[in-house]
């Protein structure tokens, strides 16, 4: 079983696909949390209908399941605040991929 820290080490290399960036250092990651057999990790938004939402999921999925086959993963939603979501916007514009 993966600890917390491995988690977002994976999530580190968890690229957003239209950004030249990961969710992490997106602000897309909210908590991380290792419990017995899951792993439950909660994903800040900018806005509630993201069109890739199902994508960014299967992302992080696929990338705790090549650390951990085994690995119940569980992924929920936040909102992110006004704060986050002008920080999300600052560094989606300086990192979109053309």
């Amino acid at each position: 079983m993966l600890t917390q820290r491995e988690v977002i080490q994976v999530m580190s290399r968890v690229t957003h696909p239209e950004i030249d960036s990961s969710l992490l250092d997106l602000g897309m990651i909210k908590e991380v949390r290792v419990e017995q057999e899951a792993v439950r990790v909660t994903m800040n938004l900018p806005f509630a209908e993201v069109p890739i939402r199902d994508h960014l999921v299967q992302m992080v999925k696929d990338a705790i399941a090549e650390k951990d086959e085994g690995a119940e993963v569980e992924v929920s939603f936040a909102a992110m605040n006004e704060a986050q979501r002008e920080e999300f916007r600052a560094k989606a514009w300086e990192k979109w991929k053309s």
